[in-house]
């Protein structure tokens, strides 16, 4: 690679490769040339110039290939353009001479095709530079092109075409030469030389203006002839010529010279041009006229499929200005080419031309035009039906009007032309089509209704389509259409138009609201069955419309069966009744029919019974849960009689002929398709019947038609539908172009073929295909059903006898039964292999295997691919190697024995196929054996079919053989890139195929292309050298394929993949020059490739395709227009891709570019802020409309009135923006980025939320934070909120609703104590206020009313009179939700209203729970007005879900009217939104009992909508009034609790974290009370049982949160016990008067047996909750880690906070178990709860975290109260309870021997456990030895400890004890009374220098103190005199005082002190001291007078507080 990267070409190494080498060598050699050229130094390219021109003439003359050649050009033009060009005539003349030459050899094409290319780089670059060689070189060119093949003709007129580009109008003297030299070349045989001529003529005419005057005709002419023959390719490339010159013709971009008699072109004449071809083809006058003789139509569908492109092409050139300006006289033009006679003579044309004329207004009106213009374009179209109205026959009044049937025929075209495009309008307008429909001006419904009389059936069919459309747009008309419609159908029921008419819009509204999630009232059903009913009871009573009202009774049946299970379940009785009657009731009966009636009564029987089993088809279909075995067997009988009159169907055609022929094919169909439906077991007995008929069907000789392309597409892989050309989903022109692949007899379907399918669910209108084409489809899909149920030799011989068939028939019917048969068989194989069935005999498999081989070898190749495809199942499903081997080595024989070239295509594609399904024999030298000779076929030349299918087959291989494939990687990358480089262009089929070998290579070796080895540099270096190769392709889907691998190639290896050179060539695919985004490639799937890989570079470098994308913007040469080079600087790429996502219709690429714009906003957003949102902001202010393009201005000031609320927002049209007329669908994904935006901020900068630090921030950089931009949120938001369309408000609130909760705390610096979005009242409430209108949405509505709840709720807003406006609007919805779904006229269905009605009190309650919660009463005065209507609501709604979670298996219990909030009928739909409501409404009903105390008001009337009341549950009103007031408060305790405990143990709870905690706060709120308290607390089993919930709770989720919460219910739970357990031991006392008595009676826990059963005991499960709690964050308690020996020193445990308060939670609940037990059962919990006590103590003693604080007290607290417990001094426990306490302090003391690294904190912990024991239990616990010795060795241990806070807290310990129970006091005085006086006469030796020090020192002043007055008054005195020597020891001298540290002088201060009060109380004793000491009495005297005399000097003593304290405060209150 690096030999080929230099300026000349190595020669030297050139000539050591091989030739196949060289050539690779060449071309990385000329593509680094073409890099390098642009950029290198003129003076070093001038010294080397005149070698590297004879290097590359070199090349020219070496027989370059196709794509060398072209770089060879691109680089020699280069070249001179940047070096010198004075020689560049001698390279032209040089070129001229070879083109000149008279060699005709093959070997010297190649070199001739090169200088051709040459010359028309050179031109095209250097233009007016070669003018002198001009006109030689032009007539050398056309010269050769007389006798030039077809690659040369091809290349000659690129080669023109680049000379006109580069001269311009220096062209002009050759032009008419061109000009006819040209036009022999556009109707030249070879496709690609048509496609090149016209692109050769489309730049003529850019300066050649008689192509567009005088030449204007001829040249239509000319196209038209193009046209006949052509392929898609030409198609487009001839219609872009034709529709260019049609747009200069009409719009001239330059001025012409005026002629005598000249004039402009106007509208009319060019139409009248196109309509001439349309109507009349290409074809000469004589042969036109012989065919119009002959009764043939004269124009092939590839001329109007070609005309129809043009006309496009023309409008789009024009613009959508044009077009709005024009369109009313455009209108007209193009409904005379469906009214013309010429296209109305046969049925066929005429679908054909109306699918012609529909896609050019769908094309134009849909991608042209804004909203706004697609409106007025609607009121056109309903102009033109309105005008054809009078050819219509009116039935009201019996009024008729007699028209010809040409009118009528014209008349009929035109009416479904303009109602499925006004259809298509109202569809794509969605919501935003309401102010259309309300028109009064305009009456498009009226309009639209009327057309329902027209005696057409397509008519009527398409304005029922059209109505349809109606009711998806905007689904409030659904229901009033309905009603409006079965009216007209009652009413005029004898009129056979008006029930053909209405009974098909009412079937198209029923189709309708599947695709309504609003949905209809249930009430329609039941119409609507009553209108089928009547008109199937009525049919026969008229014989003049039994017909209609039979084919309307029944497809009003099966449209109301698409409406689900739910409406069908209630009909289904009188369904069977109706299917009955339709059909005889025995075979007897049915021969006695056959025997009676004419043509007419067979026609109406048929009809009527083709509808009843098209009702059962539905049936299967739609309700296959109502399809029971007991409604099979119901339905069998008629399906049998069916069968049974398909035997009879011969001799019904031979006594009626062709009258009834069309019905008995109907007929026929509708019996397949409803058997294909069912179980083939279930019409077991007629499988013969069945069977013969669809033999007959499929290989009879009624029909010649092929239908293969109805067929077989289905049947092969989609991946060798690439084989057969671009697929028609890949084709922006799908729709037109159906019609030239649906066959020339057939063409594509149409409604009025099968009306019925109007009502199938789908957006696109329905396009059934003639019954005769359809009956073969679905014969071959029963087959397949009935196929894999036949036995082994039924099997055999239908196989044989379709082979026996084929071999007997020959031409066109040898054809279609092939293709029918084979069609049938490979179906059936599809389902045994998906059934996982076999076909074992061999009997079986050998005429299937002759019949896919005679497949195999068709000249079909679309027959090949699904034999293909046939032949690997069939391998499949036998299942057996030996035959898979065999099928491998007879297509290895054949493809080296054959030359046919068909049978060597079919043959290669079927090694692939086998590939496929079998993943061939994992044998590497079978694959070699298969790669082999797949590569000999791939080189084969000479046949470009037979290589296009190798190469496929091979790229399977690749791809299926895995790893087995990479030894042969190397010698498979050679031969595709050799293959690419030498391949004609032309040969577009092989050079796609390669492209498939290239991304199969590349998978295979996928991250190896990473490796830096030598190998793996050339493998890498070959595919991107092919990949470049394929991008220079000029055919679309090669330059797809080039970018797949390239994307490939980014996955595996990115960094070797240059995006500054990848980006710029996707964006150039993308972006045009003259406008913003316009695609320049009319190839779908080309544009989806660009998209694809734009997508995924996105997510790796999005910054990089960003900046590349722009810089590409900045090199381009700017043209006729110069906005894009500006917008796209402004947008960038992301707006560029916005631009394209409006555009695009293609739902796959609207995916992906929704997802390469997220994918962009996710790494560029924070960096690019402002420039996002103003993107966005300026995408949703691109509408039409000024409500839509509305900018909001913030009113600052506010006002009570709602007038207000509008004022702050100002519209103004945004004209200047860069984007225009965006769609609806458009703006939504604006906003949802936007929302997308708030949401990656949150995780981000804190300061994204946070005013003040922002700008502070701002202030140090040029970082943007979200919060700078909230008045532009706000913005957007009210401007969706408010818009027309329903999905756009939906959004926009969605949006508020966000804003809110991330904003809502967030302050406002200038104010402090307000927040920021408090400026913003006026704008939330204007935004609110439409969605609370009375004709707003439900959903809308419900959306709305979250919204407020989160603005109340949030605190914004503090003022009751500011809250007033969103306060009213849920206080109306509040009203609405009283008043109740029984409204007069509901237009949606009833879930609707319970969608609403729970929103609202969704809302209510949330807005209930914060104003409780909340400090601010002025929230709770909003609720408390409303409180009781919202309670008694609440109660319903609760009553409601809990109903309606009950398993299935309780159904029954249902009410059988429905709720208090839905129907019966509803309940399926109703259940999503309890889900999403209860939660709340638990939360809120909670805290409204809990405000109530359970204590019941009179509280009226319900209000509800149904006579079910909260406290009813399912019972009658009657029984409910009869209830105690303690019975509904007990139901309704049940109630929540019920609900509370199924949603906790639902597995469905997974992620309602909510949820889960509104629970629980519910259940706390509940049981603050004491009436619940008391129940829960009586009823153990339900304690247990929501201990048991909590316990899974908590064990399963890990939110603290929600853990913090369980244990705080546990805790209520145990106090409810303890509260019991107190009355009923009260109440035992009271009874037996044992008040005095010492024992307590034996309540709680235990009872006499002390055993906890779990599962049945509370205590148990409180104990579970606890450990699990502990457990998990002290792991060491467990038994299992404290025993193992390796956990000795093991981590130290850290809490947080969180921790902390879970653990303090935790011993709360432990110590308070004890005292729910019995004492025997006291005994038995005891031992666990002490021994996890002590174990916290024991880790908190070992951790020595910052949690101690928090945890150390709350440890200390529980063991003191469980110690202290009553249960240690009842007379059953108490000798075992001092034996467990004895134990537990055992282990207490061990925790100091055990673990030596006790420190200080640890020690005092320690102590403070002790002193508990010492003082809490009885005296007999501590006393005995040897614990009463080892507890006051750990005190003498403290009061010697070194640290002075282990010291003072020993002394303050020691201060309780000394005044606790006297038996334990005395013992610690007499033992340590000596050792603490000895360590305060030390503090006069040694004086505190800290104030630990000195904080020790008072302890033990105060210690000694103690100890004095515990002693007995007679000891009193020594002791009271020992005291005041330690105090006066402690004073200091004058001299010392003011020397001495703060710490020693507060101890003198202290200690006079302490003297002064102490020397009074003991006066006696004070003297006898000072008389018997006088230095005593002097020290003291000298302390008093210098306090005296120092009193100004004095400070007030220092407090203890204000030192430093111990990291541990215990509280007081423990002792």
């Amino acid at each position: 690679m690096e030999q080929a990267h230099s300026l000349l070409l190595n020669e030297d190494v050139c000539s050591r490769l091989g030739e196949d080498q060289r050539a690779e060598f060449v071309f990385k050699w000329l593509r680094f040339l073409k890099k390098l050229l642009p950029a290198i130094d003129r003076a070093d390219l001038k010294q080397n110039q005149k070698r590297l021109v004879e290097q590359l003439l070199a090349v020219l003359t070496a027989s370059p290939g196709p794509s060398t050649r072209l770089l060879l050009a691109y680089c020699l033009a280069q070249l001179y353009w940047v070096g010198d060009s004075f020689t560049s005539s001698l390279t032209v003349d040089r070129c001229n001479d070879i083109i000149r030459s008279r060699d005709d050899s093959p070997s010297f094409l190649p070199t001739r095709l090169a200088a051709v290319a040459c010359l028309g780089a050179m031109f095209e670059q250097l233009g007016r530079l070669l003018i002198s060689a001009f006109k030689e070189t032009v007539a050398n060119l056309l010269k050769a092109l007389k006798s030039a093949e077809s690659q040369g003709r091809y290349e000659i007129m690129l080669c023109i075409e680049k000379i006109l580009k580069g001269l311009g109008v220096s062209a002009l003297p050759c032009h008419r030469d061109i000009y006819k030299a040209t036009r022999a070349c556009l109707t030249d045989r070879s496709t690609a030389v048509r496609c090149a001529a016209a692109k050769c003529l489309l730049e003529l005419q850019r300066e050649a203006v008689f192509l567009w005057s005088t030449e204007l005709e001829n040249v239509a002419s000319l196209c038209f002839r193009a046209f006949e023959g052509s392929n898609y390719d030409v198609r487009i490339a001839v219609s872009k010529l034709l529709g260019t010159l049609i747009a200069s013709a009409l719009e001239p971009r330059q001025a012409i010279a005026p002629r005598p008699g000249s004039r402009r072109s106007s509208l009319e004449e060019m139409m009248e041009l196109l309509a001439r071809g349309f109507l009349r083809g290409g074809a000469g006058f004589l042969r036109a006229s012989s065919d119009m003789l002959k009764g043939a139509s004269p124009v092939s569908r590839d001329v109007r499929v070609g005309i129809t492109q043009a006309c496009v092409v023309f409008m789009c050139t024009l613009r959508g200005v044009w077009l709005e300006a024009h369109f009313s006289s455009l209108l007209p033009l193009l409904m005379e080419l469906v009214s013309h006679p010429r296209v109305t003579q046969s049925p066929s044309d005429a679908i054909c031309c109306r699918r012609c004329v529909s896609f050019i207004m769908r094309a134009s009106v849909g991608g042209l035009l804004g909203e706004k213009a697609q409106i007025a374009v609607a009121k056109e179209i309903c102009l033109v039906i309105r005008e054809q109205k009078r050819t219509i026959a009116l039935c009201e009044g019996n009024v008729e009007t007699r028209v010809s049937s040409l009118d009528m025929a014209a008349s009929q075209h035109v009416l479904v032309c303009s109602l499925l495009e006004l259809a298509s309008i109202l569809q794509a307008l969605c919501s935003a089509a309401a102010p259309l429909l309300h028109d009064g001006s305009t009456g498009m419904l009226d309009t639209v209704i009327s057309v329902l009389l027209h005696p057409s059936v397509s008519a009527q069919l398409a304005a029922a389509w059209c109505l349809r459309c109606v009711a998806v747009a905007v689904p409030a008309q659904a229901a009033v259409l309905l009603d409006r419609c079965s009216e007209r159908l009652g009413a005029l029921k004898s009129c056979p138009e008006a029930v053909a008419g209405y009974s098909a819009a009412v079937a198209a509204l029923l189709g309708a609201v599947q695709h309504c999630p609003l949905g209809i009232p249930h009430a329609k059903g039941k119409v609507v069955m009553g209108l089928a009913e009547d008109l199937l009871r009525s049919a026969a009573q008229n014989s003049r419309i039994s017909i209609q009202r039979a084919h309307g009774g029944w497809l009003l049946l099966s449209a109301l069966i698409t409406l689900g299970p739910t409406v069908v379940e209630n009909h289904l009785p009188r369904m069977l009744l109706l299917w009955r009657c339709a059909f005889p009731q025995s075979i007897k009966e049915l021969e006695s029919e056959l025997r009676r009636g004419d043509a007419f009564t067979w026609q109406v029987t048929l009809e009527g019974r083709s509808g009843a089993l098209y009702a059962m088809k539905n049936l299967a279909m739609y309700c296959r849960d109502l399809l029971s075995d007991e409604v099979i067997s119901r339905l069998l009988p008629l399906l049998s009689c069916a069968v049974a009159l398909l035997t009879q169907l011969p001799s019904l055609v031979k006594s009626y002929g062709h009258q009834i022929k069309n019905a008995l094919t109907v007929f026929r169909l509708r019996v397949y398709e409803i058997l294909a439906l069912l179980p083939p077991k279930s019409y077991e007995e007629n499988l013969g019947t069945v069977l013969k008929q669809l033999l007959m069907d499929l290989t009879g000789t009624e029909s010649t038609a092929c239908n293969e392309l109805n067929l077989l597409p289905p049947l092969c892989h989609s991946q060798d539908l690439a084989l057969l050309g671009p697929a028609l989903h890949d084709m922006d022109q799908h729709y037109i172009e159906e019609e030239l692949h649906g066959g020339s007899s057939i063409g594509e379907g149409s409604l009025e073929y099968d009306p019925f399918t109007i009502c199938e669910k789908g957006q696109e209108v329905p396009a059934p295909l003639p019954p005769a084409t359809a009956l073969i489809a679905a014969a071959v899909r029963l087959f397949a059903v009935i196929f894999p149920q036949l036995a082994a030799q039924q099997r055999s011989q239908v196989l044989g006898q379709f082979c026996e068939c084929v071999k007997q028939l020959k031409g066109a019917r040898q054809q279609a039964v092939h293709i029918n048969v084979s069609a049938a068989f490979c179906c059936a194989l599809k389902c045994v292999t998906l059934g996982r069935d076999t076909l074992a005999p061999e009997e079986v498999h050998k005429p299937g295997l002759s019949l896919l081989m005679g497949a195999l070898e068709s000249c079909n190749p679309l027959l090949r691919c699904a034999a293909a495809e046939g032949l690997a199942r069939l391998a499949q499903a036998l299942n057996d190697p030996s035959f898979t081997v065999s099928l491998f080595l007879m297509s290895f024989d054949k493809l080296k024995a054959a030359r046919d070239a068909i049978m060597r295509m079919g043959h290669a594609l079927a090694l692939g196929a086998l590939y496929r399904y079998l993943g061939g024999i994992s044998s590497p030298q079978h694959l070699s054996a298969c790669v082999g000779v797949l590569f000999t076929l791939s080189q084969d030349s000479t046949s470009p079919e037979v290589q296009t299918w190798a190469l496929h087959s091979l790229s399977m291989v690749v791809d299926l053989a895995g790893p087995l494939y990479h030894s042969h990687v190397e010698a498979s990358l050679p031969l595709v890139l050799r293959l690419l480089l030498s391949t004609p262009h032309t040969h577009v089929e092989v050079q796609q195929s390669l492209g498939r070998c290239l991304n199969a290579l590349i998978t295979s070796l996928g991250p190896d292309l990473q490796g830096e080895d030598v190998g793996v540099c050339a493998l890498r270096t070959s595919c991107l050298v092919g990949c470049a190769v394929m991008q220079d392709s000029p055919d679309c889907l090669v330059q797809a394929q080039a970018i797949g691998c390239l994307q490939q190639l980014h996955m595996f290896s990115a960094q070797h993949v240059n995006l500054a050179s990848l980006v710029p060539s996707l964006c150039g695919i993308l972006l045009e020059y003259s406008v913003l985004v316009n695609l320049c490639s009319t190839y779908l799937s080309l544009r989806r490739a660009v998209v694809a890989c734009l997508m995924q570079l996105a997510q790796r470098e999005a910054m990089e395709v960003s900046a590349h994308a722009v810089a590409l913007v900045k090199e381009l040469p700017r043209r006729d227009n110069t906005q894009l080079d500006v917008t796209i600087k402004e947008v960038g790429l992301e707006g560029a891709l916005f631009s394209l996502l409006d555009q695009e219709s293609d739902l796959r690429l609207q995916q992906d570019i929704q997802e390469t714009l997220v994918h962009v906003m996710a790494s560029a957003a924070a960096s690019e802020l402002a420039h996002w949102l103003k993107l966005c902001k300026d995408v949703l202010s691109a509408s039409s409309d000024s409500a839509g393009a509305a900018q909001m201005e913030i009113n600052q000031e506010e006002d009570a009135d709602w007038c207000d609320d509008s004022s702050a927002f100002r519209a103004k049209c945004e004209s200047s923006g860069p984007f225009h007329s965006l769609r609806w669908s458009t703006r939504v994904f604006a906003v949802e980025c936007v929302c997308r935006l708030v949401a990656q901020c949150e995780s981000g900068d804190p300061a994204h939320f946070d005013m003040a630090l922002a700008q502070e921030q701002r202030l140090h950089g040029s970082t943007d934070f979200l919060v700078l931009h909230l008045a532009e949120l706000v913005r957007m938001a009210f401007m969706a909120a408010t818009d027309h369309s329903e999905q756009l408000r939906l959004a926009g609130l969605e949006m508020l609703y966000v804003i809110i909760r991330k904003f809502a705390s967030v302050p406002e610096p200038e104010f402090p104590g307000h927040v920021i979005l408090e400026q913003y009242q006026a704008n939330v409430g204007a935004a609110l206020r439409p969605a609370f209108s009375a004709d707003a949405p439900p959903d809308v509505t419900a959306k709305a009313c979250q919204v407020c709840s989160a603005w109340i709720t949030s605190g914004v807003v503090s003022d009751l009179s500011d809250l007033s406006r969103v306060h009213a609007l849920l206080a109306s919805s509040l009203l609405k939700v009283q008043a109740g779904r029984d409204v007069p006229n509901p237009l949606y269905n009833e879930s609707t209203f319970t969608m609403e009605t729970l929103a609202v009190l969704k809302a209510w309650a949330e807005v209930y729970i914060v104003a409780v919660q909340s400090t601010w009463a002025g929230l709770l005065k909003l609720v408390q007005g409303d409180l009781a209507t919202l309670s008694r609501l609440w109660l319903a709604v609760l009553q409601d879900h809990a109903l309606l979670t009950l398993p299935p298996h309780y159904a029954n219990q249902l009410p059988v009217t429905g709720g208090s909030f839905y129907t019966a009928e509803t309940v399926d739909q109703v259940r999503q939104h309890y889900c999403g409501a209860w939660a709340p409404i638990l939360h809120a009903t909670a805290l409204w009992l809990k405000s109530t105390e359970f204590i019941m008001v009179d509280e009226g009337p319900a209000n509800l909508s149904r006579p079910v009341t909260p406290t009813s549950m399912g019972q009658s009103t009657a029984l409910a009034s009869v209830k105690s007031p303690e019975d509904i408060s007990t139901e309704r305790l049940h109630l929540i609790l019920g609900i509370t405990v199924a949603f906790l143990c639902s597995p469905h709870s997974q992620n309602q974290m909510e949820n889960i905690t509104s629970c629980l706060h519910a259940l706390q709120a509940l049981l603050d009370v004491p009436w619940p308290r008391s129940k829960v607390g009586n009823d153990q089993a339900l304690s247990v049982e929501l201990l048991s919930v909590l316990h899974r709770l908590i064990v399963t989720r890990e939110s603290p949160g929600i853990q913090q919460d369980v244990l705080e219910l546990v805790r209520r739970v145990v106090y409810a016990a303890q509260e019991h357990i107190k009355e009923k031991r009260h109440s035992a006392e009271v009874d037996d008067g044992a008040a005095e008595k010492e024992t307590v009676p034996e309540f709680g826990e235990g009872r006499d047996t002390g055993g906890l059963v779990p599962g049945k005991s509370l205590v148990f499960g409180a104990l579970e909750l606890c450990l699990c709690t502990l457990v998990r964050r002290l792991p060491r308690l467990s038994p299992q880690l404290a025993g193992n020996p390796t956990d000795q020193g093991g981590l130290v445990c850290t809490f947080s906070d969180v921790d902390c308060r879970l653990i303090t939670s935790a011993l709360g609940i432990l110590s308070d178990l004890p005292s729910i037990c019995s004492p025997e059962g006291s005994v038995s919990v005891l031992p666990t709860v002490l021994y996890l006590l002590l174990g916290v103590l024991r880790e908190l003693v070992r951790g020595g975290g910052a949690g101690e604080a928090v945890l150390a007290p709350s440890a200390l607290q529980a063991l003191r109260t469980v110690v202290s417990s009553p249960m240690s001094r009842a007379e059953k426990s108490r000798a075992a309870w001092v034996g467990l306490l004895r134990s537990a302090l055992t282990t207490l003391l061990e925790c100091w021997d055990s673990d030596n690294t006790v420190h200080g904190v640890g020690e005092v912990i320690l102590l403070t456990a002790l002193t508990i024991f010492l003082l809490c239990v009885s005296a007999e616990v501590t006393t005995v030895e040897p614990l009463r010795s080892r507890c006051i060795g750990k005190f003498q241990a403290c009061l010697e400890s070194k640290d002075p806070m282990v010291l003072s807290r020993s002394c303050q310990l020691l201060v309780s004890v000394f005044q606790g129970p006297a038996a334990v006091a005395g013992l610690f005085i007499q033992a340590l009374g000596t050792r603490l006086v000895a360590l305060l006469q030390q503090v006069e030796k040694s004086r505190p220098q800290s104030a630990a020090e000195l904080q020790a020192a008072l302890d033990g002043v105060r210690a000694v103190e103690a100890l004095v007055f515990a002693a007995e008054e007679t000891h009193r005195a020594p002791l009271v005199a020992v005291l005041l020597h330690i105090l006066i020891s402690f004073l200091l001298d004058e001299n010392t005082l003011s020397s001495a540290p703060v710490a020693s002088r507060s101890l003198h201060e202290y200690a006079l002190q302490d003297l002064m009060r102490l020397g009074p109380q003991h006066s006696s004793v004070f003297r006898a001291l000072m008389a018997s000491a006088p230095h005593l009495k002097a020290r003291l005297e000298a302390a008093i007078k210098g306090d005296q005399e120092s009193v100004s000097a004095k400070a007030t003593p220092p407090q203890v507080s204000g030192k430093k304290k111990p990291s541990i405060q215990l509280k007081s209150h423990f002792l």
